[in-house]
């Protein structure tokens, strides 16, 4: 009997000591008289009681303190909105919170009831920043007789010093601040005097002392960041200069800093502390089509080849394994890219390339190696130009040739996507132009231009619904079919072009059992993407095609269209993609073909 007394006890002593973890949490009640729901909304965010007492291990002296920091949380949203003679209270249990002790909190607390009562709403008598620079632009609503938000009058403080830092005075500060609360009138004076200090330039880029060991040379790092010497002092060019130290790929992180004080010679250094990225970078890539077969793809990425950002990339591609396209295909690629060359916004290039396309309609290998200058005229504008030598052997319904072209290419890409791999919002325009002369009789003299836009536009709660559209329109002018190289011309169907449709089933017939590319294409391809949940998306789409057999889409060509649904889902690298489409028109569900991929097929 004695042993199952032991146990009794101890049983009664561990739940006693389990009752304060199993204890209700407490109650917070926040009431806002006449105040809309949207402001009582914004309350309740600021309010660390109402969070602390939904978290579980929340203990008494927690909720106690959360409750006593409400006065100014809650205080910081009334001056926000202007109300600067509200009444706040707290009481815990009953008891004003800010009575209790903080080191005396009772052992329990099951209620907490907050009132906030705003009062009058307050206007500005005096609204003043000044002096300010010239073209300054404050909030419209920073004058007097508007209701004198808190939040204004910071607005229009870091806009006064903003315009000054923008025409150079880089130590712009506020020198002086009156801010008068008339209770009896419901009135706010604000009344702000700037210190424009003096007008300064550039000076040197520093290196910060733990940046002296980056693996890329100072001297580099100097020219990409392309800081002016010299020039006014603009705010705007020092984070551009973050920006173009950023874009190499070769720092981890980036930091650019003003110097506290000026040179006696009015010129303001500026301090760069960077931290390297990992040198080196693998990636991989596979995507699977019923008809087209399985591709797999690879890269090799090395961001600091020689010391100075230098990228060199390997490329290697395996595409129509197991498919009914044709035969396998490969691609072995390597580009290398210098920035900073001649100017900080332009950049180096060489490339090479040796490819093999065995495709339904035709079979070429081709070598081609060249180089040239990228530009980045703006965060969103971007464009390259080059010169490039092209062997091509080619076997076709036309015959078997060999031809030699020199290359000029050049493209200008204008991407204001909110999410290269998932946009959501924005547009994206690449126009790309290759003049090509040839080099021996079987070669033709033209130029290919082609130009591929998207758009997206987004509504719905929290943006759950998508609408991407994309159209694509190419053409090949000047030399003939069989004087261009067959992977410059034109076919459609497949998931680039029109999914449901069998890959480049569309082409040019121009004699009975002659099918070639043509020289002009179109393309429109339109989505309606739903997310069902936070990692899965359904979609439906409607693709078409048309491949014409002149340039411009003169003479005779033929259309093509398909359409389907598909899902995607989530991952950290992107939307798993897979998709399922018929053609359209006399062969509408005769054929399904499934499409699987990394990212959002446009």
């Amino acid at each position: 009997m004695l042993k199952s007394s032991v146990r009794v006890t101890s049983l009664t002593a561990l739940c006693l000591w389990l009752l304060p973890s199993l204890a209700q949490a407490a109650e917070v009640r926040l009431t806002a008289p006449e105040a809309a729901e949207g402001f009582t909304d914004r309350l309740r965010s600021a309010s660390l009681a109402i969070t602390t007492a939904a978290q579980q291990e929340a203990t008494a002296q927690d909720l106690l303190a959360a409750a006593q920091s409400d006065y100014g949380r809650l205080i910081g949203v009334l001056y926000a909105e202007g109300f600067y003679g509200g009444v706040i209270r707290i009481r815990v249990d009953g008891q004003e919170a800010a009575s209790i002790p903080p080191l005396n909190a009772p052992d329990q607390i099951t209620q907490i009831d907050i009132t906030v009562e705003r009062n009058a709403p307050f206007v500005f008598s005096t609204a003043r920043v000044a002096p300010l620079a010239p073209k300054t632009r404050l909030p419209s609503e920073f004058a007097p007789g508007n209701r004198a938000k808190g939040d204004l009058i910071g607005e229009a403080t870091r806009s006064g010093i903003a315009a000054w830092r923008a025409t150079g005075h880089a130590k712009a500060l506020v020198a002086e601040q009156t801010i008068i609360a008339d209770h009896a009138n419901s009135t706010l004076s604000a009344d702000i005097s700037l210190d424009p200090g003096p007008r300064l330039h550039f000076g040197r880029l520093l290196l910060a002392e733990e940046s002296r060991d980056s693996n890329v040379r100072p001297e580099r790092i100097r020219d990409i960041a392309g800081l002016p010497t010299g020039r006014r002092f603009s705010p705007d060019e020092v984070d551009e200069a973050a920006t173009r130290l950023r874009r190499t790929g070769a720092f981890r992180s980036v930091v650019l800093t003003e110097a506290d004080t000026p040179n006696p010679d009015g010129s303001l250094d500026i301090t760069a502390r960077v931290t390297d990225a990992a040198p080196r970078r693998l990636g991989f890539g596979a995507e699977l089509a019923s008809l087209e077969g399985l591709t797999l793809s690879g890269f090799w990425l090395h961001r600091n080849l020689f010391g100075g950002a230098e990228r060199l990339r390997l490329d290697a591609m395996v595409g129509g394994i197991g498919g009914d396209s044709g035969g396998e295909d490969y691609r072995l690629g390597a580009r290398y890219d210098r920035p900073a060359t001649f100017h900080p916004d332009t950049g180096l290039y060489l490339e090479a390339r040796i490819e093999g396309n065995d495709e339904p309609d035709y079979t070429e290998s081709k070598v081609e190696i060249g180089g040239g200058f990228t530009r980045i005229f703006s965060e969103e504008l971007s464009g390259e130009a080059g010169i490039a030598y092209r062997y091509s052997d080619i076997d076709d319904d036309l015959g078997q040739r060999k031809l030699q072209h020199l290359l000029f290419p050049a493209s200008l890409t204008w991407d204001k996507r909110n999410d290269t791999l998932n946009a959501t919002s924005g547009h994206f325009i690449e126009v790309s132009l290759t003049p090509f002369i040839g080099l021996d009789d079987k070669s033709g003299d033209g130029a290919r231009i082609f130009a591929d836009t998207r758009k997206f536009l987004s509504f719905g709660a929290e943006d759950r619904y998508t609408l991407a559209g994309r159209a694509q329109i190419g053409s090949v002018a000047g030399a003939s079919a069989g004087e261009t190289p067959a992977d410059m011309l034109f076919y459609s169907g497949g998931a680039g072009t029109v999914r449901g449709q069998d890959y480049q089933s569309l082409g040019v017939d121009i004699a009975p059992g002659v099918t070639v590319g043509g020289r002009a294409f179109a393309g429109f391809s339109g989505e309606f993407r739903a997310m069902v949940t936070d990692k899965i998306q359904a979609v439906a789409f409607a693709d078409t095609g048309f491949v014409g057999q002149d340039a411009l889409g003169s003479g005779r060509g033929e259309w093509h269209s398909g359409a389907g649904f598909g899902a995607r889902y989530f991952t950290p690298v992107g939307p798993i993609r897979v998709d399922i489409a018929t053609p359209l028109g006399d062969k509408a569900g005769e054929d399904i073909e499934l499409y699987i991929g990394i990212g959002q097929a446009f």
